[in-house]
């Protein structure tokens, strides 16, 4: 069977950043790694959860919301992947960082945090959303990111 693409990285060499996975035509596959993998350091489910509902609402209503195709966590909690439709890299980076300081500065109820809208509502916390978000803005600030995996 073809092994896929995300299987072939080697997974102990990555450190939070953000990668380009893979291309697919117009579309790119971000690795937005918010996480060391296979460190012990894994985000639980109530903060996986509720930065997917926050950066995916602040994500489809920035500038290049046409052009967000998916935004959703990694299996293995160590972070998301975000897939957007004919936009340069340095622009999709600078979309992902003013979306991170939206959530750092949001008040209010997490988007989509009542039953009707969510099959999972009661496991969503604002705080630790912004936990998560400042600290993988802080990894984003930190160094000018090449967008490719570490060798």
């Amino acid at each position: 069977m073809k092994k896929i693409a995300s299987f072939t990285v080697d997974h102990d060499k990555l450190n939070p950043g953000i990668y380009i996975s893979r291309i697919d035509g117009d579309v790119t596959t971000y690795d937005l790694r918010t996480r060391k993998p296979n460190a012990g350091d894994y985000m639980d489910n109530i903060t996986l959860h509720s930065v997917e509902h926050m950066a995916a609402t602040f994500l489809r209503n920035s500038e290049i919301a046409d052009s967000i195709l998916y935004f959703g966590p990694m299996g293995c909690r160590t972070g998301f992947y975000l897939l957007v439709r004919n936009e340069e890299p340095r622009k999709v980076l600078t979309v992902l960082k003013k979306a991170l300081a939206d959530i750092l500065s949001y008040e209010g109820e997490v988007f989509g945090a009542s039953r009707k809208e969510c099959g999972n509502y009661r496991e969503l916390d604002l705080e630790s959303a912004k936990k998560e978000c400042r600290r993988y803005l802080a990894v984003l600030n930190e160094r000018e990111p090449d967008f490719r995996y570490e060798e």
